[in-house]
Order: structure tokens, then sequence, then C-alpha cells
């Protein structure tokens, strides 16, 4: 028919259609974000998107890179600005009824409107592309957006990265902080308690009394610390005194060789202090000096008076030691006892990005500064807390300084793995396993399976591994010790000839030696996890072990090896906690 060329070519048409079709609609970003992602075709690797370096911006260059690769970071961005854009405008650009002291409305309107959070949300999304191609862009929209917050320019002298991770970092916290206040304002809140509360995503203003004990859930960088000090002679210990902390400055000791634990004991430790005056001592020592008077006292008004100022410091006592009692003449502060003290530190909220930031200067009076060489060594997993509040936060980034204290260069490690819901790594081999159970068709033939069995078995396990191995490839070859596959018999021929009954016996007999190696390579392969695969499909390196070294626009693959290999330049660490189903391997 003259016609039937052009009705091949309209359904050969129409299945390439719905093939890509599917492949968007179920896998989009398979072959960019799965786990053939290093190479393309032509077998070039692909990379990740660098940033230009014009005027020595390499310590900002890092720090973003470094902040790219945190997850928990780009969700908090999508969820803030989510719910900023629900709210509507009006909320943010409204001023603040009642101010503190030397605050003024224009700059609260500014926090209120997070220039700063937009900015860095745009950046982390343009530097998490997959480029096909190597790709260099520029971090000037981010600069310009802290020089329009701050009213000032950034300095190029300092190039100091931790500087730079500090500077963001509050200013983010502050913004967050500020738009907390703005929807707590009652005028706006009695407007938009219809439709707009309705619509607001689930958990952005929950009460602390509903928050988790031990974990922030509001900025992801903030923190608590607490100290508290106890009197080693009277037993008594003072209110915790508790400080916010976005990033953790950790001393680095003048050894030749130390480890983070280290650092942390140097800031976790409990520390004892001779020669402390205790509050409560000063006051028990008042009371005795006051009932000593007493006893001695003449006049009926000096013996008042006493009395009174000894009821008044028992008050205290009871009440609040740290308070001294009102009007009361306490004797001369040189004649109280002293005491030994135990000041302990610790950690009482835990934040669900750390950034750690190991210090390296040493200052000399007589010299300038120098730089402390020291190896410190780090793990891929972090635990914080105690036993029964422990905590393990897992390594995303490091930031790695080399030179002197006054020269040098910075570059960044990135944990090369995806996020839910940026990508969609192996999402169509989800659905490849639906479509082959969902098309077996009904031969003519019947394909001998093995009957499940309730109760385990020996029989069990080979059951379960029959559908994956032989879903493994594509055709089912048929060899001397193999069944005929269902696929491939002919139903014509299968219904005139009966399938003849194939007995297996307990061990296969030895194959002739000439013969065996045509068989095994015509015999269907089964894979394992740790089998490589040929071709470009080939298995890479785990998702765990996968980095990126990055240095401004040039970058390369590392491996976990060589990042905690960067022992005398690791400068900046960024742990990120972990969650249930993360991958814990190290």
């Amino acid at each position: 028919m003259p016609d039937k060329p052009t009705t091949v070519v309209a359904y050969a048409a129409g299945a390439s259609l719905a093939a890509i079709a599917a492949f968007y609609v179920f896998g989009p970003t398979f072959f960019i974000d799965g786990e053939n992602s290093y190479n393309t075709n032509d077998g070039r690797k692909r990379t990740i998107i660098g940033l230009s370096n014009p005027a020595n911006d390499c310590f900002i260059n890092s720090v973003l890179q470094a902040l790219a690769g945190l997850g928990d970071v780009r969700i908090y961005l999508i969820k803030e600005l989510h719910r900023r854009q629900l709210d509507g405008p009006e909320i943010y650009e409204t001023p603040p009824t009642v101010l503190r002291k030397g605050e003024r409305p224009e700059k609260i309107v500014s926090l209120q409107k997070g220039p700063v959070t937009k900015a860095l949300k745009e950046m982390l999304d343009a530097l998490n592309e997959r480029p096909i191609y190597k790709k260099t862009i520029s971090a000037r929209p981010m600069i310009e957006a802290l020089e329009r917050a701050f009213q000032t320019r950034i300095s190029r002298n300092q190039q100091d990265a931790q500087e730079f991770l500090q500077i963001v970092l509050e200013r983010l916290c502050d913004e967050y902080h500020a738009a907390q206040k703005a929807r707590k304002k009652p005028d706006l809140q009695l407007e938009h308690n219809g439709c707009a509360e309705a619509s607001k995503p689930a958990g952005t203003n929950i009460p602390l009394s509903q928050v988790t004990v031990g974990t922030n859930e509001g900025f992801p960088f903030e923190g608590r610390i607490e100290s508290q000090i106890t009197c080693m002679r009277c037993g008594y210990k003072t209110k915790a005194t508790a400080t916010t902390f976005v990033s953790l400055t950790l001393n680095v000791p003048q050894k030749s060789s130390t480890s983070l634990d280290n650092c942390f004991d140097i800031l976790l430790k409990s520390e004892e202090i001779d020669g402390f005056k205790c509050d409560k001592c000063r006051l028990e020592h008042a009371l005795q000096w006051k009932q000593t008077k007493l006893k001695s006292a003449t006049s009926d008004s000096d013996r008042e008076a006493l009395e009174a100022d000894v009821a008044a410091i028992e008050r205290a006592l009871q009440d609040d030691p740290e308070k001294p009692p009102e009007g009361v003449v306490l004797p001369d502060s040189k004649l109280a006892p002293k005491s030994k003290i135990r000041k302990a530190t610790r950690i009482t909220v835990f934040p669900k990005v750390i950034a750690i930031h190991l210090s390296r200067s040493v200052f000399d009076p007589g010299s300038y500064s120098t730089k402390n060489m020291a190896k410190v060594s780090y793990t891929q997993r972090l635990r914080l807390g105690g036993l029964l509040n422990e905590h393990w936060y897992n390594l995303l980034g490091v930031v790695c300084h080399k030179g002197s204290h006054n020269s040098g260069h910075y570059e960044s490690f990135r944990r090369n793995h995806l996020y839910p819901p940026f990508a969609t790594p192996d999402a169509f081999s989800a659905y490849a396993a639906a479509s082959r159970n969902s098309s077996r068709v009904t031969s003519a033939t019947a394909s001998p399976h093995v009957e499940a069995t309730k109760t385990g078995g020996a029989s069990a396990p080979e059951a379960s591994q029959a559908p994956s191995s032989a879903s493994i490839s594509t055709h089912s070859l048929s060899t001397s010790n193999s069944r005929p596959s269902s696929n491939v018999v002919d139903a014509k021929e299968a219904s005139a000839t009966p399938p003849p009954k194939v007995e297996e016996p307990a061990e296969a007999p030895a194959m002739p030696a000439l013969n065996r190696t045509e068989t095994q390579a015509s015999r269907p392969q089964i894979r394992t996890h740790g089998s490589s695969l040929p071709g470009k499909f080939r298995r890479r390196k785990k998702s765990h072990d996968r980095w990126w070294r990055i240095s401004d626009e040039k970058i390369k693959e590392a491996r976990t090896s060589d990042v905690l290999s960067m022992q005398r330049e690791v400068y900046l660490l960024f742990y990120e906690l972990e969650r249930p189903g993360d991958d814990t391997t190290s």
C-alpha cells in the first residue's frame, strides 16, 4: 500500500513522543543527577558551576561553595521566602510601632524584607545547577546585596573567610528574627488570621513550648551555649549564662598535632579557678559579721537596725544570693573569703548546621601575628552532647587556607550529593521496576516457578532471588542448564508441542572445557552490589565518597581521604545534623 510507510513513520513518531513524555514525567533528571551523571556521551566528565575571582575573592567564593552543599540551609531559604510570599509584602514593609533604644525604623524594615536571604537563595540555586559544560558565574549579586544591606563596601584587604561567613550568618539570623517579630504584630495577625493563616506552611510559627528540646527549629545555624559556675566551698551554683551563636570558634593548641575533639574539649571542658569570691560565701560572711556585731550592740536602735540587716541577708541567701539586699551595708569585699570554683560550659541548643572556625592565629605582643600550622584531625561524623542528649553530625563542607597569616589562598571541599526536592536521583529505576512487574503477559507455555512457602524454609530465599536475577538482563538466553523462557517461545509452536520436563539436579554437572567459555558468555550475568557494569553504565564511586574540590573556577573530583588529609590547611568545617535514613558510612 502506498500509505504504509507514512503510517509506520507516524506510529514511530508517536511512540517516540510517548517515550519522551514518560521519561520527563517519571525521571526528568535521571541522566543528569543519576548514577551515570559524571560522564557525558562523548566521555567528558561533568562538573559543577565555579565562581570567578576578579579581585581576590577566593575568601568569598570558598564560603559560598561550602554553603551551597548544605541541604538544610537551602530548605530553610526556600521555606522562609515562600512564607514571605504567602504573607504578602505589607507585613514586612511596615515598621514596628515600638522601637528599642537606638533602633531606626528604616533599618528594621530592611531586616524584615530579607534582601540578603533572597540574594543567598538565588546564589545557592545558581551554584546547584548541573551544567553540561564548564560554566563560571560571578558572586557579584551576593556581594552587592551585602554592601547595600550594610551600606558599605566589602574590603578585599582583610581576606578572611571566617569574618565573611560571620557577617553573612549574623545578617541572615537578624533577618529571620525581624521577620518573626513582624509576623507577631497584633494588628497584622488579626488581619491575616483567615486565608493567609490557613495557607501558611506547617511549623513556621511554632510556640517555644512545642519546640523539641535541644534542637533549633528556626534559623539552622543558631545554637546556644550556657556556662555555669559552682563554688567548691559552699556548693552554690550560679544562674546559667546563655549566649547564642551562629558559628563556633575553637582555639587550636600550639602543638604539632591535635584533633577536633580536643579543640572542643578546650571550649566545653570544666575548668577550676582559684581565688574567686562567691556571692553566697560573701553573704554568709556578712551574716556572721552582722550577728557578731548584734551580740555586742548596746543601744536598742543599733540592735533593731542590725536585726533588720540580718533578716534581709537571710532572705537574700534564701531567694537569690547573687542579688545583694538593698539598703544593707555589707563589709568590704576584700574581707570576703576566697574559694575555688568550677566553670562548666555546654551546648544546650544544637543547631541543624554547625559551622566551626579553627582559630590558627598566634598573637605575639612583640612581633607580628603568625599562623598556627598544627595538624588538626577530623572525621566524617561528629558527636556532640552527653549520653542522654547525643547528637551526630555529618561533614558536608570544608574550607582550607594555604599560605601564611597575612597571605594565601582559600579553597573549599563540597560533598557531591543530591538533596530532595532539588533532584530525583534514580527516579526512573523505580518506574522501570514497576513496569517490568506490570508488563508480564501470560503466554501459552507456563513458565516454571518456585512456589512460595509460608514457613521459612530453604526454598524461600531462592524464591525471593529468582525475580531479581531474571529482571537484570533484558532477554533470557537458553543454555544447556537453563529453562526455556516464555518470552522467546512462539505461542503456536508451544501449543503444538508440550513443553519438555526438565529435571534440575542438585548439583550442576561440570561442563566441558571447550564449551565453558562460550556458555558463560551467553549466560545472563547476575550483578552484585560490588560488581562493575560494562560500558557507560559502570558503577561509579559510592555517593558518600564523592567530593568536589573547588578553587574558584577550577573544579575537580576528590575522595573522602583527600578531604580528611587537609589537616594543616583546614580552617572552616560545616557539619549537618543527621536525619533518619542518612548514609552514615564512614
